[in-house]
């Protein structure tokens, strides 16, 4: 699935295109927006062609769900899709694929194993949507596991919310602070970290390595910092920010 290096931006309802990933505002990501309302945002904004398209690669998918030879037809359309809808809109197109194909986390992993960082990400975006349970939690911390900070990002979704444990959450924040992924794509961070006592101490722990060697302690940090010192204690993994459809 080779794919050119695609821009991950994705259809925003207050309608800012262009944004990097990394920095668009939470809840804009296709993990958030139900697929429903994600192709009527991303058809808004494609040209003829690309509509065309996407329409035939959602009904091929639906058509033909599964696995049919070496490659499924809907697997092609993710490589597809940055040509065809723009890099703009690719992470969204590449979800309602995903979706129209009711992909399991079989599917979700192999073409996690096997395709593009764009692909990947895609993956990431799409597991809200299509995995109930905890299943697919090995492909989120792989990405964590990166230095991609736009797989970094997207693992950080209503997925990850919702199943990642409480000692993998806090050093997934620490990732983002350490790689310079802005908190805020953190989905749920402010039930997560609500009175998080640990949290806080891992936090004051990296910003006191940081100051000792004379560097500047990430904002972000400190906006982290502030959400563990109020409110009881909620590490869990309970009713997170976001939908599964």
């Amino acid at each position: 699935m080779t794919q050119p290096h695609a821009t991950p931006v994705t259809p925003d309802p207050q309608g800012a295109d262009g944004t990097p990933a990394g920095q668009d505002p939470q809840g804009t990501t296709p993990a958030h927006i139900p697929p429903a309302d994600l192709r009527a945002a991303l058809c808004a904004r494609l040209g003829g062609a690309a509509r065309a398209w996407l329409d035939q690669a959602l009904d091929e998918a639906a058509a033909h769900p599964g696995t049919h030879g070496p490659i499924s037809v809907w697997e092609l359309r993710l490589a597809e899709a940055g040509r065809r809808c723009g890099s703009a809109h690719a992470d969204a197109a590449r979800v309602l694929v995903l979706h129209a194909a009711r992909a399991d986390k079989d599917a979700l992993s192999r073409v996690y194993a096997q395709g593009t960082a764009d692909e990947r990400r895609a993956v990431l975006h799409a597991l809200p949507h299509l995995v109930p349970g905890p299943d697919a939690l090995p492909l989120v911390e792989d990405a964590l596991r990166t230095n991609d900070t736009r797989l970094v990002a997207a693992a950080l979704g209503p997925y990850a919310a919702r199943h990642l444990d409480a000692h993998q959450w806090r050093h997934a924040v620490l990732k983002c602070l350490f790689t310079g992924v802005p908190v805020d794509r953190v989905a749920d961070l402010a039930r997560r970290a609500q009175g998080d006592d640990e949290l806080a101490r891992m936090l004051a722990d990296y910003a006191a390595e940081r100051t000792a060697a004379s560097r500047t302690v990430p904002e972000d940090l400190h906006r982290v910092l502030a959400l563990t010192e109020s409110g009881p204690s909620s590490p869990g993994t309970a009713d997170p920010h976001g939908k599964e459809s």
